[in-house]
């Protein structure tokens, strides 16, 4: 009997403003691309299924990234939050014919996540167990990347303020299963945090 061929989406939530950046971080320059388009080719490296939501500077992201073959999500309540993102996401796969087995939720300003890790996570995801596959922080904290269970996909898609996912890390603590990436999972919220991290990539 073949294994199941797991069917796992990944999400790219990208729909910020930046404010504490000053400028819109998904289009700052990373390697040979930008944040978002770093972002795009790594969850392409892990699978074919990539979306993007996008809400803030909708029209000059949107068009860094309509060259990669990924479905973009439009958040026009972006300024509710991460949640609202994740919720848009998450009403659009429960609309979709395919089934899904679980959904990867990532973000745009991580790019020391690889797609190596991104395989950890999914590699130690069982489907149909109620599982969460996130990743591990400082001080015994777990965030994104997560992968939820398509069973929480109703729950996701009732979303909608600033604290993302974190209400059902904390709700589902004992399904929670965390990794640790290989490098310390940064999010590149400040301007001298960028640029530290920039040139230390050149």
């Amino acid at each position: 009997m073949s294994k199941h061929t797991l069917h796992i989406p990944i999400v790219i939530l990208a729909a910020g403003a930046s404010k504490r950046m000053g400028t819109a971080k998904q289009l700052l320059a990373w390697g040979n691309h930008t944040l978002i388009g770093h972002a795009v080719q790594t969850a392409l490296k892990t699978t074919e299924d990539v979306y993007v939501v996008l809400g803030a500077n909708y029209p000059a992201i949107k068009n860094e990234i309509t060259k990669f073959p990924v479905t973009i999500i439009q958040n026009k309540n972006w300024k509710l939050g991460l949640g609202k993102s994740i919720a848009y996401a998450a009403e659009h796969l429960l609309d979709l014919k395919t089934e899904v087995d679980a959904v990867l939720i990532c973000l745009a300003d991580q790019p020391f996540i690889d797609s190596d890790f991104l395989n950890t996570l999914i590699k130690n995801f069982s489907p149909d167990t109620d599982q969460i596959i996130a990743t591990s922080y400082k001080k015994g904290l777990s965030g994104v990347p997560v992968i939820f269970d398509k069973v929480y996909l109703a729950e996701l898609s009732r979303l909608g303020d600033d604290r993302g996912a974190k209400s059902l890390l904390k709700k589902y603590a004992s399904l929670v299963k965390a990794f640790k990436p290989q490098l310390e999972n940064i999010d590149l919220d400040y301007r001298e945090d960028y640029e530290r991290l920039y040139k230390s990539q050149l």
